[in-house]
């Protein structure tokens, strides 16, 4: 077993990364993010990245790795992240792993399930019957083929339901079925806090004051430059992200500046309590107050 790493969980909007900023002004810490949408090159704004200022002043790792029409997968995150870790071991310091990606922390620290990977042409025809049927009737054929995962997924849950189909058609098994590997174990020993806030009122003040502060700082902007540069649609992961979805339906005029603050204030307070219930389910978490890089 090689050396600690340490990881700080919470809710988006709790203030983890000002957290991990303030320990790194007192440890040899290095950042290590756990965040499924700061690995896009040029989605700053909406993914509330750490400036250019608090990277120049703390290292941090595993973001700006992709471009937006790229997919990032929770096996690749565990790759990188342990050899991220590793070389931060191996200069001495301490590898802080921050953010509120639950699934990709799953895959660290428990490993990855026996699925194949993903098939961009098999994908492409899956979106083009959701076009033509609506995603309510792809929800309906996965429940014949996979009731198990279609109890638990809401008709609407493209991106959910897209995979689930994928992995029937490629493997002939139904997602759930699949969703049991063993334990993977680490080649370090990791201690991890999770940070969350006792009053559910001040997290979502805290959201709406961040989502605020993102529109004020240039997030539709953002979007249009995105759009600009690349083939974007509105299916590709990196679109899927709280708040740049809801982005992509004002630039559609399928609404106006006062709904895509309310669908982006309630899309991220619907995230913060996924990521609260994951981090209600997982084993050995400590609170924050408790954390000491030690």
């Amino acid at each position: 077993m090689g050396g600690k790493a340490f990881a700080l969980l919470g809710p988006t909007a709790s203030g983890k990364s000002r957290l991990a900023l303030e320990l790194a002004a007192h440890h040899p810490v290095e950042i290590v993010s756990l965040d499924s949408a700061q690995v896009y090159r040029g989605m700053d704004v909406g993914t509330a990245k750490p400036s250019a200022a608090e990277q120049k002043r703390v290292a941090h790792h595993l973001i700006d790795l992709i471009e937006p029409t790229q997919s990032y997968s929770a096996g690749r995150f565990r790759a990188d992240a342990v050899r991220a870790i590793g070389e931060i071991q191996g200069r001495g310091k301490i590898p802080l792993i921050v953010g509120g990606t639950m699934l990709y922390y799953k895959a660290l620290t428990q490993g990855l399930d026996a699925l194949p990977q993903a098939d961009a042409a098999l994908r492409a025809r899956i979106d083009a019957r959701a076009a033509r049927h609506g995603w309510p009737a792809l929800h309906a054929e996965l429940a014949r083929v996979d009731p198990v995962t279609a109890a638990r997924l809401a008709p609407n849950d493209a991106q959910r339901i897209q995979r689930a189909l994928e992995v029937w058609e490629l493997s002939g098994k139904p997602i759930s079925e699949l969703q049991n590997s063993a334990r993977q174990d680490l080649p370090f020993q990791l201690k991890a806090y999770a940070l969350i806030p006792e009053d559910r009122a001040v997290l979502h003040r805290r959201i709406a004051e961040r989502f605020d502060r993102m529109l004020q700082d240039g997030l539709v902007e953002e979007l249009i430059a995105l759009r600009a540069r690349h083939a974007l649609h509105a299916a590709l992961p990196s679109m899927r992200c709280v708040g740049y979805r809801q982005a992509w339906g004002y630039l559609e005029g399928e609404y106006g500046k006062a709904e895509l603050r309310e669908k982006g204030i309630a899309a991220t307070r619907q995230l913060a309590k996924r990521q609260l219930t994951w981090l209600r389910s997982l084993p050995g978490l400590e609170s924050a107050s408790a954390l000491t890089l030690e």
